[in-house]
């Protein structure tokens, strides 16, 4: 399998999870356990369009379009950055920095490789 399609099937994967926040962040809002109704509808819109984004980025990843890896490298150093905010601070929790870094580690990593393969390549490298 190229790895294009394994970096859009991570990608793809985040954007469930994303989604799966939003269901999390509806059932708080349900159950009464919010301060305000109008920021948690606010929270629960902008959590779909990111992760209707980084499905969108998926997508692209997948028929090899580089806007794709682009928005996709963007957003693993964005889950990056919330791993490092969830190892700082008051209520630290390690384990759960861990389980979000390394998704965001291996798709990094998976979609510089995605670039690397769709680059043309240069004159001075086919002799």
């Amino acid at each position: 399998m190229p790895v294009r399609l394994t970096a859009a099937a991570l990608l793809a994967l985040e954007a469930v999870g994303i989604l799966a926040l939003a269901g999390w962040q509806i059932v708080a809002l349900l159950g009464g356990d919010t301060d305000s109704i109008v920021s948690s509808l606010a929270l629960i819109v902008l959590t779909v369009i990111g992760a209707a984004i980084v499905g969108a980025f998926a997508v692209a990843t997948a028929r090899d379009v580089s806007a794709g890896r682009s928005g996709g490298i963007v957003t693993q150093l964005l889950i990056l950055s919330v791993a490092i905010g969830a190892i700082t601070g008051e209520w630290a929790a390690p384990g759960i920095a861990l389980l979000i870094a390394v998704p965001g580690v291996v798709g990094l990593v998976l979609l510089v490789l995605a670039v690397r393969a769709s680059a043309p390549r240069r004159r001075d490298d086919e002799s």
